[in-house]
């Protein structure tokens, strides 16, 4: 059963069927180096099957228990794929506002270690200075700069605050099963540690402990989450472009980009698919953006950026498409009230609810893209329900996974990721450098 749905119907003036279906030996090809393990990056292709090879849950969700009734604040350490898959899924299933409400008696979640700024790290360390504070410090290294830094200055706290063996008991690892720095610390200090399986690459690592220990700490069923992945694995692991939505989305965004459409927005009309939109945008970038090519990746969060985006959207550049991430059911319904001095004018809408509203802006805003020059499809979300949420992770993968193979690229390696570290330690005297 699929929480999701393509529509596709706001294409067809600028794509039609028939080119679609030409794709079809050519997607097969792709599917069958994917499945085969036999395309460009191979060695890191353990994500396809991780949903029907899980189980891990008891034992995450074991740690996780310990963690919650230990700490008031959980700290996730880590950057991209450390940390951006937890805090789409913390975003997209829990209350718009996480650490004031809903948390279901566990920690306030916070993030480290994504970027190096000072004011960000202290203003961090203000608030949590009277709570009691675990960590979880993600990386497969323990090198990577941003992190490693946020891990130095919140280890330093903790140990202060609780000793050595006080500070050990908070501090959870999630990082590569037999070496890096990161590694040897967590043996030598006795950590409590999670793998990152060797391939699976940190933008494909969602559905590992990377994002789903954080998830768990912060109270989500991760075990309905996996059951969704593996509907997900079971739906777009086939070949048919007729019958695989995950494929036919990659078949549209390549023959879009083949006609000059070289940025893919991302329109959300829910604040809770923020993170979740800053997740895709680093499994598209990192894994299309290479030799010169590639479809780039940007989002917007409607109808709030009608109001500053929407003009450029509607008559700039016609470089660009459309996806509209569109949420079917609400968890709750809020209906406008009648006022019986209609000065604002909105009687018209009294007993509407504003799902109502949103999804008639949604309407509206594609029909008017359409005919200013956008191609635009919709992928339709049932509800934000834990199944509903891993079934979008594993769409995403298989459909980047796709894109890439179709665009002739190596969806899975990084390189150009490289070039700024290379400048930053030079800059920084870092010894070799």
């Amino acid at each position: 059963m699929s929480n999701l749905s393509l529509d596709c119907e706001n294409l067809k003036p600028f794509v039609s069927d028939e080119e679609v279906n030409k794709l079809q030996s050519e997607v097969s090809l792709c599917h069958d180096s994917l499945e085969q393990g036999s395309g460009k990056g191979a060695d890191y292709l353990g994500w396809l099957r991780l949903p029907s090879n899980f189980s891990d849950s008891a034992e995450i969700d074991s740690a996780a228990d310990s963690i919650r009734n230990i700490c008031e604040a959980f700290i996730v350490v880590g950057i991209g794929g450390s940390y951006l898959g937890a805090r789409a899924g913390v975003s997209y299933l829990n209350s718009s506002f996480p650490n004031q409400v809903g948390r279901q008696g566990g920690p306030e979640i916070y993030f480290a270690g994504q970027n190096i700024s000072s004011d960000y790290h202290a203003d961090l360390f203000d608030l949590i200075g009277g709570r009691d504070v675990c960590l979880n410090v993600i990386s497969k290294s323990g090198t990577t700069t941003e992190p490693a830094v946020a891990f130095r200055l919140l280890k330093q706290m903790m140990e202060k605050k609780y000793g050595s063996a006080g500070a050990r008991d908070r501090i959870v690892v999630t990082t590569d099963s037999s070496r890096g720095a990161l590694k040897s610390l967590a043996d030598e200090l006795g950590y409590k540690t999670f793998v990152i399986p060797d391939d699976v690459g940190g933008r494909y690592s969602v559905l590992t402990p990377v994002g789903l220990f954080p998830m768990a700490v912060a109270g989500i069923n991760i075990q309905e989450l996996m059951e969704g992945a593996r509907q997900g694995e079971k739906l777009y692991s086939n070949p048919s472009l007729e019958q695989n939505d995950a494929y036919r989305y990659a078949a549209q965004r390549h023959l879009l980009y083949q006609k000059g459409k070289t940025t893919e927005i991302l329109a959300t009309f829910q604040p809770a698919f923020h993170y979740l939109a800053d997740w895709w945008k680093q499994l598209a970038g990192e894994s299309e953006g290479k030799n010169l090519q590639g479809i780039f990746p940007a989002s917007v969060e409607l109808t709030s950026d009608l109001h500053s985006m929407g003009q450029w959207i509607q008559e700039g550049q016609r470089n660009i498409f459309e996806t509209f991430l569109i949420l079917e059911s609400s968890r709750r319904q809020l209906k406008i009230p009648a006022f019986k001095n209609d000065a604002d004018g909105l009687n018209y809408l009294a007993g509407e609810t504003l799902d109502t509203v949103n999804e008639k802006a949604w309407l509206g805003t594609a029909s008017a893209h359409k005919e200013g020059g956008v191609p635009n499809m919709t992928l339709k979300i049932k509800d934000r329900s834990p199944t509903s949420l891993g079934q979008i992770f594993y769409f995403f993968e298989r459909a980047v996974a796709m894109t890439g193979y179709l665009n002739g690229v190596n969806p899975f390696d990084q390189p150009g990721v490289e070039f700024y570290k290379k400048n930053m330690f030079k800059l920084l005297g870092k010894p070799g450098f």
